[in-house]
């Protein structure tokens, strides 16, 4: 939760409404006058509108923020919004599927992407929140790339080896937290989430049950992490 903004990086309701964002890596590029990305996932959250309706009324304004990707979704469908995309191309309809979205576009192939995409496929959509701890190592995973690899960011070659493993431990920067969100298609799920501090140390660890109201209806496995 942004405290300032009251905005939020992550989120999903007992109706099945799910949101997600992340910034998008442009060194140099942040205004400091620009609203609060993280208001396009709480409005969202606290709407009415479908995935696709709430894209396309903010398609327009998404050039207001600093770069930022967006994915939002229910129980019918997802959509995901950025304002790095072609033009025109604001807004992509996700179908049912397994993502990777980092700092870029979604299922940009940077290394620590392909590295978590790989781990986690070994785990089948249904049994992510059973596997929590599995789960927990595998997006702690310190390695990182090798030169060659590295996404050219504008950054520093120093900074892009420091940014280019799945979890960062820096006193400046770094991973300070991982979330897990899964729901089974019962409706039953669990928002699991550990801090970390800067030496990269587990500081707490919360979860929640939930459960999703689906009254009758089908559903995928929804998982987030």
């Amino acid at each position: 939760m942004d405290l300032q903004a009251k905005g939020t990086w992550l989120g999903i309701t007992r109706h099945g409404r799910y949101a997600f964002l992340t910034n998008f890596r442009e060194p140099g590029s942040t205004r400091v006058d620009a609203p609060s990305r993280g208001q396009l996932a709480s409005q969202y959250l606290e709407g009415q509108l479908t995935p696709q309706d709430y894209a396309l009324q903010i398609q327009d304004t998404v050039q207001d923020y600093n770069g930022f990707n967006l994915i939002v979704g229910n129980l019918d469908g997802a959509c995901y919004i950025g304002n790095h995309l072609p033009a025109g191309q604001q807004v992509r309809e996700l179908g049912a599927g397994r993502y990777v979205l980092s700092n870029h576009l979604l299922d940009t192939p940077w290394p620590k992407a392909k590295r978590l995409r790989r781990a986690l496929d070994k785990y089948p959509e249904n049994s992510i929140m059973y596997s929590l701890e599995s789960v927990y190592k595998i997006l702690k995973d310190g390695t990182k790339a090798a030169d060659k690899d590295l996404p050219a960011t504008g950054l520093s070659i120093e900074r892009e080896r420091l940014l280019s493993s799945p979890f960062i431990i820096s006193p400046d920067y770094g991973t300070r937290s991982s979330t897990i969100v899964a729901v089974h298609a019962t409706g039953h799920g669990i928002l699991s989430e550990i801090t970390y501090g800067p030496n990269g140390q587990q500081t707490e660890r919360h979860d929640w049950p939930f459960v999703v109201n689906i009254k009758g209806r089908s559903m995928e496995y929804i998982s987030a992490l």
